[in-house]
């Protein structure tokens, strides 16, 4: 909420350019938000995933910009340095704030004072006007950056990242809903910034539609993938590091393992190919490569006890998270990745896939429909339906002329998504954000 102002009654937005505003200069220094999960944390496990790449990622590229960038985490262990510089120009806090453990997302609320007394405390011990800008990533975050921008005077620009709105209208079967404390939560932190970034124009419209935001407060900008270490690679090289066959069927699952990520459906359309043809199985690899997360930490063996159930357990290989460049060589080694995700804001698995030359068999939801070009990149497979998804894998797999193509065409598709050009956007719509305080405190 802006100081001296109260929902309801901003002042009239102005519309949100690509350009930066003659006379405002950007940023000098930012301040990122990510309460709940650290960016030193390994994506792919826990609360950690692609939320942590594009923390990391955007303060890497906003450095090399000239902006610095401090992000404020909660510390989970005393054994953490206060301060982390993990680049040239970016740092990390860490803030205590509750036990020195992980905590699950749902306990994470009842610590944001005590978070919030920290990053208080951080900026009154810097010269005044330290901070631009607060950018908060995901919707806990955006209370503390409610409150701290409100004290100093500074725009506000979030990232949700995920809606619980959004992932309650397409639950996985057994999955908890989120509670309607959060989707409050988040209604005020939307009433509250002064710029929303979507990922993907679904996104936006999903702000506006479920949340009620002003269109000219919500600004569209992709994320990207590190082109550098997502790159084509001889599969037969990655297949011998990872131990794999040189012959396989390679089908990957990489991510959280929770029913909102629905790796359960990967497995059930790979039974559906082995049924279909049992020879399969002498070459069928189904990789999962992630740990339990969310929801799914109630029942971590649950996909491991599915394998089990439906006479996989030779055929399904569990792999704990990995760095990139080992996700990487998961990526080459891959015939095909799937993603089928219920709900995704954007989905930078599939991207991190194509870029590596494998093509993604998603679901048609959310940020997916961008991420993955239809017949281009990769499949679109409407609903979860393991049927649906065994036709689809098998109508890859059995025509390697098409795997080829799309594997192509997956390429050039994750060479237009790039980290530079997201960091170079969010630079424009956190100058809008300054240009537009400016003029309301004219």
């Amino acid at each position: 909420m802006r100081s001296g102002t109260v929902p309801g009654n901003r002042a009239p937005p102005q519309p949100v350019e690509r350009s930066v505003m003659s006379g405002t200069r950007g940023p000098r220094r930012v301040m990122m938000l990510s309460v709940h999960t650290s960016p030193l944390d390994q994506p792919g496990g826990g609360n950690a995933g692609g939320m942590n790449v594009y923390v990391v990622e955007l303060a890497r590229r906003l450095a090399r910009l000239g902006v610095e960038v401090e992000v404020f985490t909660r510390a989970t262990s005393s054994g953490q340095p206060p301060v982390v510089e993990t680049s040239p120009g970016v740092l990390v806090r860490h803030v205590a704030a509750g036990p020195y453990e992980l905590l699950p997302v749902a306990e994470v609320p009842a610590q944001l004072c005590a978070f919030t007394s920290g990053v208080l405390r951080a900026e009154a011990r810097r010269p005044p006007g330290w901070y631009d800008l607060v950018h908060s990533h995901y919707w806990l975050s955006g209370h503390v950056g409610w409150l701290a921008t409100s004290r100093w005077g500074v725009p506000l620009v979030h990232s949700m990242h995920t809606m619980s709105k959004v992932k309650n209208l397409a639950l996985a079967d057994g999955d908890r809903p989120e509670p309607r404390e959060r989707e409050l939560g988040e209604e005020q932190v939307v009433e509250a910034a002064d710029l929303l970034v979507a990922s993907t124009a679904d996104e936006a419209d999903q702000l506006v539609g479920l949340y009620g935001a002003d269109p000219a407060r919500v600004a569209t900008v992709p994320p990207g993938v590190d082109l550098d270490v997502f790159s084509p690679g001889p599969a037969a090289a990655a297949r011998v590091r990872l131990g794999l066959p040189s012959d396989a069927v390679v089908l990957l699952f990489a991510g959280r393992i929770q029913p909102l990520k629905a790796p359960d459906v990967l497995v059930r359309a790979a039974s559906l190919l082995l049924a279909r043809d049992p020879a399969l199985r002498e070459r069928l690899v189904v990789a999962v490569v992630g740990g339990p997360s969310g929801s799914g930490m109630a029942e971590p063996h649950a996909l491991t006890r599915l394998a089990d159930c439906l006479d996989m357990a030779d055929v399904v290989r569990f792999e704990p998270p990995v760095g990139q460049r080992a996700l990487a060589d998961w990526y080459r080694a891959a015939d095909l990745t799937a993603v089928p995700s219920y709900s995704e804001s954007f989905g930078l698995v599939a991207l991190e896939s194509q870029a590596c030359g494998t093509p993604v068999v998603a679901a048609a939801v959310g940020g997916l429909r961008t991420a993955v070009s239809d017949d281009v990149s990769g499949v679109l497979v409407d609903g979860h339906d393991p049927a649906d998804w065994a036709g689809a894998v098998a109508g890859l797999v059995g025509d390697p002329g098409r795997l080829r193509r799309l594997g192509a065409g997956a390429v050039a598709h994750a060479a237009e998504f790039g980290w530079d050009a997201t960091a170079a956007r969010m630079l424009d719509v956190y100058t809008t954000a300054l240009r537009r305080r400016q003029v309301m405190t004219a």
